[in-house]
């Protein structure tokens, strides 16, 4: 009886590491690989992404440069629930929400002024290390601009 205890409490806690690890394969530092990537012209790049745990929320970090070629720094702070979030530093957008579809995938919305003017889809790849971010978004003069990136875990 007492083995049979050990080992059920044993498998348990595996479930629960791999349940944790699956929920967050988009924690950690991501870098841009910037040979797989295609930016739309006028495009901000984010070079370095970081996700991480801020007691019940997460905290993402972008830090890049904007279509001039100047340094871009931006952070959000929320949860992968769909709702909109506060973003700050970030001209293009004052909301951001994420909404996890599946253990590696994730959709964003970006907005200004409560208008939606960024779209994308981020999906981690089987093996967690890397991830594709395709977006779309409008520019200030209002044209659509699409974009892949690609980022390599660190």
């Amino acid at each position: 009886m007492r083995t049979r205890t050990i080992l059920l409490t044993l498998a348990l806690c595996f479930v629960g590491i791999g349940v944790v690890f699956a929920e967050n394969a988009n924690m950690g530092t991501w870098k841009l690989n910037e040979a797989k990537s295609k930016f739309a012209a006028g495009a901000t790049k984010n070079s370095t992404v970081v996700y991480e745990a801020a007691g019940d929320d997460v905290k993402v970090t972008v830090d890049g440069t904007d279509k001039d070629g100047k340094p871009a720094h931006n952070e959000w702070t929320g949860k992968f629930d769909g709702k909109d979030y506060p973003v700050t530093g970030d001209p293009n957008t004052d909301t951001r929400s994420y909404k996890k579809i599946n253990d590696r995938t994730l959709e964003l919305e970006g907005k200004k002024d409560g208008k939606v003017v960024t779209t994308g889809r981020i999906v981690v790849s089987a093996d967690g290390k890397s991830r594709t971010v395709s977006t779309s978004a409008t520019d200030s003069t209002g044209k659509m601009m699409k974009s892949t990136a690609v980022y390599d875990k660190q």
